[in-house]
C-alpha cells in the first residue's frame, strides 16, 4: 500500500485523453492520488507555464509523481503501475494475447489520437472537426476489422486490458466530433460494456474535479 505521504500526484485535463487513461488504470488498481488539474484552454493554455514545464518539459499531460519519480507519456505511466501495482493485470500472461494488447493501445495512442489532439486542431483552423471526424474513421475502420478477431467481452478477450484503456477515451473524443458510429459495432460494443465498469464512470470526463458545472453528468 501507498502511504499517505507518498501519495501520487497526477497533473491531468478533465478532457484529455491522454489523462482519462491514466485515470482509468489509477481507479482499476486502487491507488489512491492526489490530482492537480492543469487546463489547456485557459490562460493559453497551462501546461505552457514555467511551473508546468518544470514537471514535464514536453508540456503535455498528463505527468505522474510517484514513488519519487515524474513520468509522462500515458502508456509508460501505465506499465509503470503495471509493473509496480500488478493487480489486477491490464497485460495478458500469454504473449500473443500481450502482443495483441499492445498493437491496439498503440494503433489508438500513435495511430489516431495525435492526429485529433488540440495542438494539430490548433493547425488545422476552421476544418479541425472534418479532419478530426476523417482520421478517426479512418483509424476506426481498421480497427474495427482488427478487434472482429481478437475481442472476446473486451479488446482482446475477456479481461480489461491496456487496450480497453486506451479505447474508451477515444470512442469518447469520436462522440465528441460527431463520428457516425454506425460502421463500427464491435467497438461500440465493447465501449458500452467498458463503460458500464466502476473504474470507467469514476475516471470519465463529467466527474473530475476540473470538470466545468455545465458539463458534469
Amino acid at each position: 500500500m501507498i502511504s499517505a505521504a507518498a501519495k501520487p500526484i497526477l497533473y491531468s485535463y478533465f478532457r484529455s485523453s491522454c489523462s482519462w487513461r491514466v485515470r482509468i488504470a489509477l481507479a482499476l488498481k486502487g491507488i489512491s492520488y492526489d490530482l492537480v488539474p492543469v487546463n489547456l484552454l485557459k490562460d493559453g493554455g497551462q501546461q505552457f507555464s514555467s511551473e508546468f514545464k518544470a514537471v514535464n518539459p514536453m508540456q503535455q499531460v498528463p505527468a505522474l509523481k510517484i514513488d519519487g519519480i515524474t513520468l509522462s507519456q500515458s502508456l509508460a505511466i501505465i506499465q509503470y503501475l503495471e509493473d509496480t501495482h500488478p493487480t489486477p493485470r491490464l497485460l495478458p500472461q500469454d504473449p500473443k494475447k500481450r502482443a495483441q494488447v499492445r498493437m491496439i493501445a498503440n494503433h489508438i495512442v500513435s495511430g489516431i489520437q495525435p492526429l485529433q489532439n488540440l495542438n494539430v486542431l490548433k493547425q488545422i483552423g476552421e476544418k479541425k472537426t472534418e479532419w478530426a471526424q476523417n482520421c478517426i474513421a479512418s483509424g476506426f475502420q481498421a480497427l474495427e476489422q482488427i478487434l472482429q478477431h481478437t475481442a472476446g467481452h473486451y479488446c482482446v478477450g475477456d479481461e480489461v486490458s491496456m487496450a480497453d484503456l486506451c479505447l474508451v477515451p477515444q470512442v469518447f473524443n469520436a462522440e465528441r466530433f460527431k463520428v457516425d458510429m454506425g460502421p463500427y459495432p464491435t467497438i461500440t460494443r465493447i465501449n458500452k460494456a467498458l463503460l458500464e465498469l466502476e473504474a470507467f464512470k469514476v475516471s470519465h470526463p463529467s466527474q473530475q474535479p476540473d470538470t466545468p458545472a455545465e458539463l458534469r453528468a
